[in-house]
């Protein structure tokens, strides 16, 4: 099943290592809970990396959180309601804003940073992709302290600050 005309939605690997300059940028961050095995940097200061050790779903999250989570629509809105339920950390996403796994954002998020660019994840080696994420990508903050970060950051793209739910059906 594909997103769009040539996106997959469920990949082959659902790793997806988030680029040092972001980190450098928003960081540092407390916890990492869905964290890569095999990685070149640490995004956090504790990094969970799923069964067999630490299952970030099961645990209490704790501190302010870096969550790229794996990108797969039968998992991503697991973590993002975890985040949400938080109140303190950032996300990096896909900017699917049509999708149900993205309302957590809309409800309880501070701000989303659309980035004016896609970017290029890295590999366990820390070299690049040798293509781009392939969709749009956004940041989302949760919490005030989350917000206050993505202001500072100064990466480029617009940051929404304000929007308002309505409800669509006629």
């Amino acid at each position: 099943m594909t997103l769009g005309s040539h996106q997959r939605s469920v990949g082959k690997s659902q790793v997806h290592i988030t680029p040092r300059w972001i980190i450098d940028k928003l960081g540092p961050f407390d916890l990492d809970p869905c964290a890569a095995k095999i990685r070149p940097w640490n995004c956090a200061s504790v990094n969970w990396c799923g069964i067999p050790t630490t299952n970030g779903l099961e645990e209490d999250w704790y501190g302010f959180v870096w969550l790229n989570p794996p990108f797969n629509r039968y998992e991503v809105g697991q973590w993002i309601a975890k985040l949400a339920e938080h109140n303190n950390g950032i996300a990096l996403l896909h900017a699917r804003t049509e999708a149900a796994w993205f309302e957590p954002c809309w409800r309880h998020a501070k701000s989303i940073l659309f980035m004016a660019d896609r970017i290029k994840f890295c590999m366990p080696s820390g070299a690049e992709q040798p293509a781009n994420s392939g969709a749009p990508p956004v940041l989302v903050a949760f919490g005030d302290l989350a917000a206050g970060r993505l202001r500072r950051s100064r990466i480029p793209g617009f940051l929404v600050t304000q929007w308002s739910m309505q409800d669509a059906t006629p």
